[in-house]
């Protein structure tokens, strides 16, 4: 195996991509917070200067550079002014994601393109932007957020369940290359749950209401955390959130028993009450202005995880793990005999 080593955070240059809201935007918070240099990106002019101002009134450092995930000659752009910046670029966050929510006969051939163009070609021409910069510096860290939906399909969510899955394969084909060549570059996959994001303003919609995640929701932070945790420690991949975990695990006992599950709770469970038009703003195609936030509606549904602070002490994780083992061993009895 590689021998990774990962700087502290304070001492890196970080690019976040999508970052203007939700995940994105608690992670750059995060990362200055704690003394990062930032370069921020998405297509929101408008929140990426809300940001930077609200990093820099906390006394951290960041800037911001425009940018739309399709457009891989954008993309670059952003690597390339995070080195010219700060001439070097430790680690790549890409959190860019939008989404349609309808029945998949519902769905266009182009607004299903759109969704994968934007979740996983987006996610890929982020990875082909900093890895030849991530070389030069000789290590670092590609950070990929997708879903716990990487894992499992919701309905609903055909297109964006599907660039998900992508994202998963991708980065499966990625590590081992780099793996085999010896590059000291950690990559990770980053899953998380039902998290308390405009995500769900954002969306296009043709429910007739507006869409939510399956309760229960995680709130943003929980995520930046798992974020810049696998930012200093390499770490193959994470699911944050516990009902994630929960969800992970069925999924590889009973792929049956979840559609079962979702078939009774994954549909109605995806609408509110609130009344929705398919022609009200997202951010399918261009950016939608007034949710430039980290937070989402629904802080009433949110709850505590306690399994991630396991994955944050991998030393705690693995001892306790050692410590079953070890009593599953001595509970077998020896076979009698002579």
């Amino acid at each position: 195996m590689v021998d990774i080593q990962l700087k502290p955070i304070a001492q890196q240059a970080v690019v976040i991509m999508g970052a203007s809201s939700g995940i994105g935007r608690a992670t750059a918070l995060e990362f200055a917070k704690q003394g990062a240099s930032v370069v921020v990106s998405a297509r929101s002019q408008d929140g990426l200067d809300s940001l930077v101002k609200e990093i820099s009134d906390a006394g951290g450092k960041a800037v911001a550079v425009p940018a739309d995930v399709v457009i891989f000659s954008q993309v670059q752009a952003v690597a390339e002014k995070a080195v010219e910046l700060y001439g070097r670029l430790d680690t790549w966050v890409h959190a860019a994601a939008t989404a349609v929510f309808a029945p998949f006969e519902q769905v266009t051939p182009t607004e299903f393109e759109r969704v994968i163009q934007v979740n996983l070609l987006g996610q890929v021409y982020g990875a082909m932007a900093a890895l030849p910069h991530l070389r030069q510096t000789g290590q670092g860290a590609l950070i990929h957020v997708s879903s716990v939906e990487a894992r499992r399909s919701l309905p609903l969510q055909s297109s964006y369940a599907a660039s998900k899955h992508g994202i998963e394969g991708f980065l499966d084909s990625l590590r081992v290359e780099l793996q085999h060549e010896g590059v000291p570059i950690s990559v990770t996959n980053v899953m998380p749950a039902t998290i308390n994001t405009p995500f769900y303003d954002k969306g296009l919609t043709k429910l007739g209401v507006k869409p939510t995640g399956v309760p229960p929701y995680y709130q943003p932070e929980l995520v930046a955390e798992a974020i810049l945790h696998v930012a200093a420690h390499p770490t193959r991949d994470i699911i944050v959130g516990d009902v994630g975990r929960v969800l992970d695990f069925l999924q590889k006992v009973s792929p049956t028993f979840v559609d079962w599950m979702l078939q009774a709770v994954g549909i109605e469970g995806q609408r509110t009450q609130s009344p929705k038009s398919i022609d009200s703003p997202n951010n399918l195609y261009t950016p939608m202005a007034g949710q430039d936030r980290a937070r989402g509606d629904f802080n009433d549904k949110t709850i505590p995880s306690f399994l991630d602070w396991v994955d944050f002490h991998p030393v705690v994780k693995w001892s306790a793990l050692a410590g079953i083992g070890i009593l599953a061993l001595l509970t077998i009895q020896p076979p009698k005999g002579g």
